[in-house]
Protein backbone atom coordinates (compact mmCIF):
# COMPACT_ATOMS: atom_id res chain seq x y z
CA UNK A 1 0.00 0.00 0.00
CA UNK A 2 1.87 3.21 -1.14
CA UNK A 3 0.81 6.62 0.55
CA UNK A 4 -0.77 9.60 -0.90
CA UNK A 5 0.18 13.17 -0.88
CA UNK A 6 -0.90 16.44 -2.41
CA UNK A 7 1.57 18.23 -4.13
CA UNK A 8 1.56 21.47 -5.80
CA UNK A 9 3.53 22.28 -8.78
CA UNK A 10 3.95 25.30 -10.65
CA UNK A 11 4.26 24.30 -14.46
CA UNK A 12 5.03 26.78 -17.69
CA UNK A 13 4.05 29.50 -15.58
CA UNK A 14 0.35 27.54 -14.31
CA UNK A 15 -0.57 26.40 -10.70
CA UNK A 16 -1.38 22.87 -10.39
CA UNK A 17 -2.38 20.64 -7.51
CA UNK A 18 -2.12 16.90 -7.81
CA UNK A 19 -2.56 13.72 -5.77
CA UNK A 20 0.54 11.44 -6.18
CA UNK A 21 1.71 8.32 -4.83
CA UNK A 22 5.02 7.83 -3.05
CA UNK A 23 6.53 5.88 -6.28
CA UNK A 24 5.22 8.25 -8.96
CA UNK A 25 7.14 10.24 -11.13
CA UNK A 26 7.48 13.55 -11.95
CA UNK A 27 6.93 12.19 -16.06
CA UNK A 28 3.83 10.25 -15.08
CA UNK A 29 2.59 13.38 -13.21
CA UNK A 30 3.06 15.48 -16.20
CA UNK A 31 1.76 13.12 -18.97
CA UNK A 32 -0.61 10.90 -17.61
CA UNK A 33 -2.34 13.08 -14.40
CA UNK A 34 -2.02 16.52 -16.07
CA UNK A 35 -2.39 15.69 -20.14
CA UNK A 36 1.30 17.41 -21.09
CA UNK A 37 2.43 15.45 -23.20
CA UNK A 38 5.09 17.15 -24.96
CA UNK A 39 7.69 15.34 -22.65
CA UNK A 40 8.40 12.02 -23.75
CA UNK A 41 8.71 8.68 -21.55
CA UNK A 42 11.26 6.90 -24.17
CA UNK A 43 13.48 4.14 -21.96
CA UNK A 44 12.39 5.28 -18.90
CA UNK A 45 15.84 4.65 -17.06
CA UNK A 46 17.15 7.96 -17.23
CA UNK A 47 19.42 7.05 -20.38
CA UNK A 48 17.78 8.70 -23.59
CA UNK A 49 17.14 12.35 -22.28
CA UNK A 50 13.48 12.50 -23.93
CA UNK A 51 11.82 13.54 -20.67
CA UNK A 52 14.04 16.14 -19.80
CA UNK A 53 12.00 19.03 -18.13
CA UNK A 54 13.83 22.10 -16.14
CA UNK A 55 12.76 21.75 -12.30
CA UNK A 56 13.78 24.65 -10.33
CA UNK A 57 16.14 26.15 -13.13
CA UNK A 58 17.93 22.90 -13.56
CA UNK A 59 17.74 20.32 -16.38
CA UNK A 60 16.64 16.75 -14.39
CA UNK A 61 15.20 13.57 -15.88
CA UNK A 62 11.55 13.22 -15.09
CA UNK A 63 11.19 9.66 -15.40
CA UNK A 64 13.47 9.44 -12.58
CA UNK A 65 12.54 12.30 -10.12
CA UNK A 66 10.20 10.96 -7.64
CA UNK A 67 7.20 13.60 -8.14
CA UNK A 68 6.50 13.81 -4.15
CA UNK A 69 9.69 15.51 -3.24
CA UNK A 70 8.54 18.20 -6.26
CA UNK A 71 6.23 19.80 -4.06
CA UNK A 72 6.63 23.55 -4.46
CA UNK A 73 8.62 23.23 -7.51
CA UNK A 74 8.51 25.02 -10.71
CA UNK A 75 9.09 23.00 -13.71
CA UNK A 76 9.16 23.86 -17.27
CA UNK A 77 8.07 21.41 -19.99
CA UNK A 78 8.60 21.92 -23.73
CA UNK A 79 5.04 23.22 -23.93
CA UNK A 80 6.13 26.21 -21.69
CA UNK A 81 8.80 27.26 -24.68
CA UNK A 82 6.11 28.69 -26.61
CA UNK A 83 5.55 32.46 -26.02
CA UNK A 84 2.28 33.84 -26.90
CA UNK A 85 1.38 30.27 -28.64
CA UNK A 86 3.90 30.96 -30.85
CA UNK A 87 7.14 28.85 -30.91
CA UNK A 88 10.19 30.11 -29.74
CA UNK A 89 12.90 31.18 -31.32
CA UNK A 90 14.87 27.82 -30.56
CA UNK A 91 11.49 26.04 -31.97
CA UNK A 92 11.67 27.82 -35.08
CA UNK A 93 15.65 26.72 -35.78
CA UNK A 94 14.96 23.33 -35.51
CA UNK A 95 12.50 23.57 -37.48
CA UNK A 96 13.99 25.77 -40.43
CA UNK A 97 16.87 23.72 -39.94
CA UNK A 98 15.44 20.50 -40.46
CA UNK A 99 16.57 18.86 -36.73
CA UNK A 100 13.20 16.86 -36.14
CA UNK A 101 12.71 13.73 -38.30
CA UNK A 102 10.85 11.91 -35.77
CA UNK A 103 10.58 14.06 -33.38
CA UNK A 104 10.85 12.01 -30.05
CA UNK A 105 13.83 13.17 -28.81
CA UNK A 106 13.16 16.58 -29.47
CA UNK A 107 11.51 18.29 -26.30
CA UNK A 108 14.59 16.63 -24.18
CA UNK A 109 16.63 18.04 -26.71
CA UNK A 110 15.15 21.88 -26.57
CA UNK A 111 15.11 21.68 -23.03
CA UNK A 112 19.03 20.97 -22.73
CA UNK A 113 19.87 23.43 -25.01
CA UNK A 114 17.70 26.01 -23.61
CA UNK A 115 19.34 25.25 -20.32
CA UNK A 116 22.91 25.79 -22.45
CA UNK A 117 21.93 29.06 -23.77
CA UNK A 118 20.55 30.69 -21.15
CA UNK A 119 23.89 30.18 -19.58
CA UNK A 120 26.02 30.31 -22.82
CA UNK A 121 24.69 32.38 -25.13
CA UNK A 122 27.12 32.06 -27.81
CA UNK A 123 28.21 28.22 -27.72
CA UNK A 124 30.88 26.54 -29.54
CA UNK A 125 29.95 23.85 -31.17
CA UNK A 126 31.81 21.54 -28.94
CA UNK A 127 29.70 23.29 -25.71
CA UNK A 128 26.74 22.11 -27.57
CA UNK A 129 27.92 18.50 -28.12
CA UNK A 130 28.63 18.23 -24.65
CA UNK A 131 25.61 19.67 -23.42
CA UNK A 132 23.50 17.06 -25.84
CA UNK A 133 25.96 14.39 -25.22
CA UNK A 134 23.10 12.82 -22.49
CA UNK A 135 20.13 13.13 -25.23
CA UNK A 136 19.84 10.29 -27.43
CA UNK A 137 18.88 10.95 -31.26
CA UNK A 138 18.09 7.82 -33.51
CA UNK A 139 17.45 9.41 -36.71
CA UNK A 140 19.85 12.55 -37.41
CA UNK A 141 23.56 12.10 -36.68
CA UNK A 142 23.20 14.96 -34.56
CA UNK A 143 24.32 17.66 -37.11
CA UNK A 144 21.25 19.61 -37.97
CA UNK A 145 20.72 19.63 -34.32
CA UNK A 146 24.12 21.40 -33.62
CA UNK A 147 23.03 23.35 -36.74
CA UNK A 148 19.89 24.79 -35.32
CA UNK A 149 21.73 24.98 -31.55
CA UNK A 150 23.95 28.15 -33.12
CA UNK A 151 21.63 29.59 -35.38
CA UNK A 152 19.02 30.10 -32.60
CA UNK A 153 22.40 31.38 -30.50
CA UNK A 154 22.54 34.08 -33.15
CA UNK A 155 19.58 34.68 -33.31
CA UNK A 156 18.56 35.47 -29.62
CA UNK A 157 22.44 37.39 -29.36
CA UNK A 158 20.45 39.77 -32.47
CA UNK A 159 17.44 40.79 -30.25
CA UNK A 160 19.28 41.24 -27.78
CA UNK A 161 21.43 43.80 -29.48
CA UNK A 162 18.45 45.42 -30.92
CA UNK A 163 16.96 46.02 -27.56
Amino acid sequence: MSSKKIIELKINGENYETVVSGSETLLTVLRDYLDLTGTKRGCNQGVCGACTVIKDDVPVRSCLTIAGFCNSSEVTTVEGLAIDRRLSNLQNAFSENGAVQCGFCISGMLITIKVLLDKVPNPTIDEVREAISGNLCRCSGYKKIIDATLEASRSLNSEELAQ
